[in-house]
């Protein structure tokens, strides 16, 4: 089906922008009367990958709830992300890895690699050592057909002064750390692209200033698009109804992730709650 932007497509045009996060947090644990183990994130996982099923396209592991258990808890997690293969979800691994050279492209062989124990169909990066820095992961990620998701302007409030800060010198001259991310994930997909999405996207906070950002909204949302996924609905307070108002001429490139909002429903009633809020998105969006 093409690169990572075309099945993404095909993943929301089918199933929604809706993206379910897979965080065994330990109270969640405890909620769902499992065990902090990780036996008990394995089975938390699965349970959430299973009411995902045909509800969602994609769901986003956050790798830190498994590594917190060594290699069983990568065991486990091994587990989960053959479960969401086999389901027919798309796997943002949320692992936010950021480094130089074969570094980083061993990161990037890690989680994207074909036949990999942790294939995910994408990864989070960092690129505040420089966006020149993610060539290697760019490169293996165009070639195997797979995403990459660049930290840009997140929802955590500590990350303002640093992403509001103007760049002083190179071709960016006068940018935001912020909007020149974004940027150049807009450029790489022009000239990448096989569709109408790019397969490199930005990670976009939902309880952020795009505007004190410096973010052009209007560059990720021209052709071809550049996926957004953008965390901070539900428990961290951004409303679905605002999305339109929000990310503007990129609205229709959005990826929702939710969390703890449906997580906290428990295993007894997370499929209702993912669909619930599904329909709320479906909404907010017609």
């Amino acid at each position: 089906m093409g690169g990572f932007g075309t099945r993404l497509q095909h993943a929301v045009e089918n199933r929604g922008r809706l993206c379910i996060g897979i965080d065994p947090h330990e109270f969640l644990l405890d909620a769902w009367g499992l065990p902090n183990t990780a036996a008990g994130a394995r089975e938390f996982g699965l349970r959430v990958v299973e009411a995902a099923g045909e509800r969602v396209g994609v769901v986003k592991p956050q790798i830190a709830f498994y590594e917190r258990f060594g290699s069983s808890g990568f065991a486990a997690l091994e587990s989960v992300l053959g479960a969401a293969r086999e389901a027919g979800l798309l796997v943002i691994a949320d692992v936010k890895r950021g480094d130089v050279g074969t570094t980083l492209e061993a990161y990037a062989k890690a989680w994207l690699e074909e036949g990999s124990p942790l294939e995910a169909d994408a990864m989070t990066v960092n690129p505040y050592q420089g966006f020149d820095s993610l060539a290697s992961a760019l490169e293996l990620a165009d070639r195997l057909g797979k995403g990459l998701f660049v930290l840009a302007a997140t929802s955590n409030p500590e990350s303002t002064s640093i992403q509001t800060a103007r760049r002083d010198r190179g071709s960016q001259l006068g940018e935001t750390v912020a909007g020149g991310i974004a940027k150049r994930a807009a450029a790489w997909n022009a000239d990448h692209a096989d569709g109408a999405l790019g397969s490199v996207g930005v990670v976009l906070g939902g309880t952020v200033d795009f505007d004190l950002l410096g973010v052009d909204l209007t560059g990720l949302g021209a052709a071809p698009r550049t996926p957004i996924l953008a965390p901070g609905f539900g428990h961290q307070g951004a409303e679905f109804a605002r999305i339109r108002e929000m990310f503007g001429a990129a609205a229709e490139s959005v990826i929702v992730n939710v969390s703890r909002s449906v997580l906290a429903a428990g295993q007894d009633g997370i499929a209702d709650a993912i669909d619930q809020q599904a329909a709320e998105l479906e909404d907010a969006l017609s």
